[in-house]
């Protein structure tokens, strides 16, 4: 029974999930075209990339296809000033907030093109510090404090949004280090931020 409390799950709104490592388990079946393909690579970043996040349910257009791929050059220069493996998980003093920052803002000011499908674009970027923002998990953010400024850029308003979600990922490590050891003895591998992302999605998307 105390193995069980210790991978349950406590978001905001006293709201408790008692099986995420099942309910992992579960929309990783039907999402595994998403979490296990590859991707162009932790240093570049090509169609290929829009084309995958589009299997996470992004529906990005042909059209906001080529508007991004124009940006490509700054979404790279931005992709290399992080590390691969650098995690959400890390103290806040040591993830590179700016370089982010500046990786949100490759995407502004394109037309249809928001955070949702931002996030699922770059997420397997960089898997372990770039959740996956769509309207519910946003939703969820804002209704529970998180806070952005109309006159701060795209960027740093993503970036309150990821700052916001790491708070859920700071107070949920412990069962999130289970979950994840539980979902790699099965050959899943996903980030506790892509964890995260299940847990809230699935806790708030019939609501």
């Amino acid at each position: 029974m105390e193995k069980a409390r210790t991978q349950t799950i406590v978001l905001r709104g006293g709201i408790e999930i008692d099986d995420p490592l099942g309910l992992a388990l579960g929309f990783a079946e039907v999402y595994s075209n998403y979490d296990t393909a590859d991707h162009s690579g932790p240093r570049s970043f090509d169609e290929s990339d829009l084309r995958l996040a589009n299997r996470g349910g992004a529906r990005i257009s042909a059209a906001e296809i080529s508007a991004i791929l124009e940006r490509r050059a700054q979404i790279e220069r931005a992709l290399r000033q992080i590390g691969p493996d650098v995690s959400l998980m890390e103290a806040s003093a040591a993830i590179p907030w700016i370089p982010l920052t500046r990786l949100f803002d490759g995407f502004a000011d394109i037309r249809g093109v928001g955070f949702s499908k931002m996030t699922k674009a770059l997420h397997r970027k960089r898997p372990a510090l770039i959740p996956m923002l769509d309207s519910i998990v946003q939703g969820y953010l804002v209704t529970y404090g998180a806070e952005t400024a109309a006159d701060d850029s795209f960027g740093e308003r993503g970036i309150a949004l990821v700052r916001s979600y790491k708070r859920d990922l700071d107070r949920n490590a412990q069962a999130l280090r289970r979950i994840k050891r539980g979902l790699s003895s099965r050959g899943l591998r996903l980030s506790e931020v892509r964890i995260l992302d299940i847990v809230i999605w699935s806790a708030f998307a019939q609501a």
